[in-house]
């Protein structure tokens, strides 16, 4: 009977023992998983990269030998009297640029085949040794001035790719580079942004060369740290992944880099054209796309320039979806922007313009926010002032987001086909999903998922008469703060179907 008892008394003490061992294994388990999922500390954007995040859209210029070879990628051995515009007008870029609605130029000072359009000291290939203006000409200069002239940015394309540099593919053309991008620097400053391509070929010595781009980023940092610097992995904005102009329909603003190098070893494009929810660098996107089907001007694909109708269309879903715009406008041999490109851009400025004129939501007579039961005016968010905000605070017990409403009532049914979303940036990217809800009276007419907002987010969808719009706030990372909500009424035809 003892014997029972005290074996009774072991199994209740070993089976209270393997409970215990079970409870702390899972415990660990879930503090380990726990620890693993939550996101390492995210940055915010800096002042300069928020003044980038206002211009939207601008202008990339491809401009060289290419021009006059019919070459997308010249082989660096053309020669440099192959580059003879016969009426450059810089002014005229600058003045039509001004006129589509952009707020920069980037010109290509030096694309893959190695031709500066600048009489650079550490090249023999460039404007100077050209017949153009008896090799006295400086394309990036005229350029630079036209346009401060008519107050617009100036940026540079640099690329570390030379297939005519002698050095290229030896440890000492890092410092050509670099000192090239010094003189640039130097004598054409301030850029609002520089542009590094990730193209890595052979050059004039059938070798590759090993970019340091480490030293570059020290040197841009040290001559020019108000710079925007573009590349796969920033580190101030990065390419989005593709060329067709397009952003991500979600679109962080943040993005890792650790274990990723520029070109091959770039991050997956879908990663790009997405960014990384939890990343821990502000490295927005940019989404570049030429106006024609190729990057420099052929006079074959003048039937092939995109129509206005289409640039509001990437429009909508860069700038729309919290990015910015980069459209590549070259110039024909003459040195002019073609006349058919001409035509194309002022119409798109004019869809543009006449889409987002009239922001309905400001005639809304009741702008609220709802934080579970709580209801609170907040005028704010359809102020038509974007440097005022609301924020959604994080609960006060448990620390969870509380997730609401923003609201908008308007005291008569209203046509409206388009919302334009605003994030606070300056508190970082929060919103992970949302939905629009537009009611009639009482009447569901239409509810929307979306996912991030970002910068601004661009919603289309079919007309309708609506007397109330809804800004629910599904999912967030944080604090959500929203700058603006607006409403409009746009062209039927330019919505996509």
């Amino acid at each position: 009977m003892i014997s029972i008892l005290i074996r009774i008394t072991l199994s209740q003490k070993y089976f209270r023992l393997h409970i215990y061992m079970v409870y702390k294994s899972i415990f660990l388990a879930l503090a380990c998983i726990a620890c693993q999922s939550l996101p390492a500390q995210q940055a915010i954007p800096t002042p300069d990269q928020l003044a980038w995040h206002e211009l939207e859209f601008y202008w990339f210029i491809h401009f060289g030998p290419n021009t006059f070879t019919d070459k997308e990628w010249g082989h660096g051995d053309e020669p440099e009297d192959i580059f003879n515009p016969t009426d450059l007008d810089c002014k005229q870029w600058a003045r039509l640029a001004k006129k589509s609605g952009a707020k920069g130029i980037i010109l290509t000072a030096k694309h893959h085949d190695g031709f500066c359009l600048w009489p650079s000291e550490f090249s023999k290939h460039t404007v100077r040794e050209s017949k153009w203006k008896d090799g006295k000409g400086d394309v990036v200069r005229e350029l630079m001035l036209a346009c401060r002239e008519v107050g617009l940015k100036f940026g540079v394309y640099l690329s570390p790719w030379d297939r005519n540099h002698p050095q290229y593919g030896t440890p000492e053309y890092n410092a050509v580079y670099v000192n090239a991008m010094k003189e640039l620097i130097d004598k054409y400053g301030p850029f609002f942004e520089f542009w590094w391509d990730g193209a890595n070929g052979e050059g004039p010595n059938g070798k590759k060369q090993v970019y340091d781009f480490r030293l570059f980023e020290q040197t841009m940092r040290a001559k020019a740290p108000h710079t925007i610097v573009f590349s796969d992995i920033g580190p101030d904005t990065r390419w989005v992944g593709n060329e067709s102009g397009i952003a991500g329909k979600t679109n962080w603003n943040y993005l890792d880099t650790a274990g990723f190098k520029r070109g091959l070893g770039a991050p997956s494009t879908d990663t790009l054209n997405m960014g990384n929810i939890y990343g821990k660098n502000w490295i927005p996107a940019e989404c570049d796309v030429s106006i024609r089907p190729g990057w420099f001007y052929h006079k074959e694909e003048d039937d092939k320039v995109k129509t206005a109708e289409q640039l509001f269309d990437l429009y909508l879903k860069s700038v729309g979806r919290g990015a910015n715009f980069l459209l590549n406008v070259p110039p024909d041999r003459r040195g002019r922007v073609n006349e058919v490109d001409s035509a194309m851009l002022i119409g798109f400025e004019k869809l543009k313009r006449e889409s987002f004129s009239k922001n309905l939501a400001l005639k809304s007579n009741k702008k609220g926010m709802q934080i579970g039961t709580a209801v609170v005016l907040a005028p704010s968010i359809a102020d038509g002032n974007r440097g005022t905000f609301q924020t959604m605070k994080p609960g006060k017990n448990d620390g969870s987001i509380a997730i609401g409403a923003f609201t908008l009532q308007f005291a008569k049914a209203t046509s409206i086909n388009c919302i334009s979303i605003y994030e606070d940036l300056t508190k970082g990217q929060q919103v992970i999903s949302a939905r629009l809800i537009l009611q009639n009276g009482i009447d569901i007419v239409d509810d929307i998922d979306f996912t991030t907002i970002g910068r601004r987010r661009i919603l289309t969808f079919p007309s309708h008469e609506v007397t109330q719009i809804r800004l629910v706030i599904t999912a967030a990372k944080g604090a959500i703060s929203i700058a603006e909500i607006e409403a409009y009424s746009i062209n039927e035809n330019l919505i996509e179907k």
